[in-house]
């Protein structure tokens, strides 16, 4: 078997499925990686998403008998929709992070990658694989950058020279043993747009961040919200790109090349009063598709609750009233409270009161008192 002649059949295979960005690596344990996962651990600053066991997240012979090399995928992503939807009095809108827009990008990777597999294995009888997107224990970024599809930028995102950060990555360990690519050499210097323009100042330095006070991370949670980030969090109901947005290696980058990442405008701007009324079943149906919607609907809900306060309508006080009144989720109502008194002015006092002399769970009771001292 030839290997140099596979790596180019591989190559040109990925690129008619709909790849757009293909590196190899070895299977060599990311050692530097591993000191500062234990840091971050040490500092507090992991979400809770990530695999607890530092050392399957660094070495992906634990993860496959015989793993060789690691083969490393990008697909671009768009940066603007083609159609816009306004958000305007009465008619308010939130917004998922561009990198929810379109099928649930899991999916989508996954499905090239199996593609792969099906090819590689053609070729070789006796191959084996072991695929993963996110959510499996290696760090996608740094199999990225080792593998050359991008260098990892202050932001903490792999940015390509071709699509910017705008990319979604995975990755598949193989036994077959590819020769590497050489990663590409990092292009920030001394820019730090991304870290000043970072809402919580989650990015503590360049290529560190504390995923506890990132909005991304922020939103994705299901529990009160510290109050702290409230404001920064706007209209975003899942995600944040404000890193990205600033980044000078993605001006001008906007790439519509697949179908089934393009955004629906409704479903990634939707209305905020009609997206709280919705039940699990109808959240499911409209937002089902999108990667943004993993953790159900109670998260987006109570950040929709956060959107219009940061709005400021207060024609929308009824809204946010009926779901302090009648809302059965203790979240939900304390966000409710805290929404109050940023829209509703000294109106707020009476309505919190009211409310007050009827909630009996202790952590919205909190919400409301601290709203009226404020």
């Amino acid at each position: 078997m030839n290997i140099a002649q596979l790596k180019q059949e591989i190559i040109q295979y990925s690129k008619t499925i709909g790849v757009d960005k293909i590196g190899f690596t070895t299977a060599a344990p990311f050692a530097e990686l591993r000191n500062r996962l234990i840091k971050q651990r040490e500092l507090n600053y992991q979400s809770g998403f990530e695999e607890d066991d530092i050392e399957k997240r660094v070495n992906p012979r634990l993860l496959l008998d015989g793993a060789e090399s690691i083969i490393s995928i990008a697909v671009a992503y768009p940066s603007k929709m083609t159609e816009r939807v306004s958000s305007k009095k009465g008619e308010r809108r939130g917004i998922f992070s561009r990198a929810s827009w379109g099928l649930d990008y899991h999916m989508v990777l996954r499905e090239r990658l199996r593609k792969l597999e099906t090819f590689m294995a053609e070729k070789v009888p006796d191959a084996q694989f072991r695929s993963m997107v996110d959510t499996g224990e290696l760090v996608d970024r740094a199999v990225a950058e080792r593998a050359g599809i991008g260098w990892s930028g202050k932001n903490c995102s792999i940015i390509t020279p071709e699509f910017g950060s705008y990319v979604y990555i995975g990755e598949m360990i193989t036994n077959i043993p590819f020769a590497p690519d050489a990663p590409i050499e990092d292009r920030c210097g001394d820019c730090r747009k991304c870290l000043d323009a970072c809402p919580t100042g989650a990015l503590v330095q360049g290529g560190q961040i504390n995923a506890s006070c990132c909005i991304s991370f922020l939103t994705q949670t299901k529990e009160l919200i510290p109050e702290e980030f409230r404001d920064k969090i706007g209209n975003r109901l899942y995600g944040c790109d404000s890193c990205q947005t600033a980044c000078p290696e993605n001006k001008g980058m906007d790439f519509h090349l697949h179908p089934e990442v393009e955004p629906e405008p409704e479903i990634v701007k939707p209305l905020l009063k009609p997206l709280l009324n919705l039940s699990n079943r109808q959240f499911k149906e409209q937002f089902g598709t999108l990667s943004g919607s993993w953790r159900g609907k109670n998260p987006i809900q109570r950040n929709a609750v956060m959107a219009l306060a940061h709005f400021k309508d207060k024609e929308d006080i009824e809204t946010i009233l009926n779901v302090l009144q009648n809302d059965t989720r203790p979240v939900l109502r304390g966000t409710a409270a805290w929404a109050i008194r940023k829209i509703a002015g000294k109106e707020a006092i009476r309505l919190l009161e009211a409310a007050l002399e009827k909630e009996m769970d202790d952590s919205v009771r909190k919400e409301i008192i601290n709203a009226l001292k404020r």
